[in-house]
């Protein structure tokens, strides 16, 4: 791991992310809160190989991305990153003790709630495509995301964000439910596609993506 004398923070992202550039890999979400708060990191690409050795998995014990450190300080798992972030900078948590409360419990609803079974439907549907497929699975693994989407939904309403003003859980939510861009289920909830493409159109998030996509292109053959 490299580090920097300049107090700039520095994260572990995939040498070639396997989602070609389109932002779905969980640095996405610390470099995008990093950019909200104003803070400058540097990125230290790391290969499948080298996520295996021994000097990463002193850092990351279970061989993911992203790490990060900040002088001898260092973390693992993107939600508790961005929290730790999120409460050192003014911004992404509400100053009133209860409202930074909800905001926190929306940043684990998307972690333990809403993208496990995304997770797991992508997983099934790669498999399942390698095999042969098996619809009913694949039916039941979107009848259980469309579940926790209309939840999500029914509690969004017609609100631009989950409590308020834009926070690290809406951060958070955005970040997962972007994992469904290339299927139809988003689309089936017209306030929950809103509510992504508000996420996606905050300027830090854009300088967030350009970043992670220019990384993506330098590494690629020809790029």
């Amino acid at each position: 791991m490299s580090t920097t004398s300049d107090n700039r923070s520095t994260i572990t992202v995939f040498e070639r992310s396997p989602d070609r550039g389109r932002g779905l890999a969980r640095d996405m979400r610390v470099r995008w809160v990093l950019e909200e708060v104003g803070q400058p990191y540097d990125v230290q690409p790391v290969s499948f190989s080298q996520m295996r050795e021994p000097a990463y998995r002193a850092l990351q014990p279970f061989g993911q991305i992203p790490t990060y450190q900040d002088g001898d300080l260092v973390l693992f798992e993107s939600g508790a990153i961005v929290l730790h972030i999120a409460e050192r900078h003014v911004g992404l948590l509400p100053g009133d003790a209860s409202a930074r409360s909800r905001a926190i419990v929306w940043m684990f609803a998307a972690l333990s709630t809403v993208e496990p079974p995304i997770v797991d439907r992508e997983m099934i549907g790669y498999f399942e495509r390698e095999e042969g497929g098996n619809a009913r699975r694949i039916a039941l693994a979107d009848d259980r995301v469309r579940l926790r989407l209309g939840d999500l939904s029914r509690r969004l309403g017609d609100t631009a964000w989950l409590d308020g003003a834009f926070s690290a859980g809406d951060l958070m939510m955005v970040d997962v439910l972007r994992r469904l861009g290339g299927s139809d289920l988003l689309g089936e909830f017209p306030n929950l596609t809103a509510y992504v493409a508000r996420g996606e159109a905050r300027p830090a998030f854009g300088r967030a993506f350009e970043a992670q996509r220019a990384l993506f292109i330098a590494a690629s053959p020809g790029g």
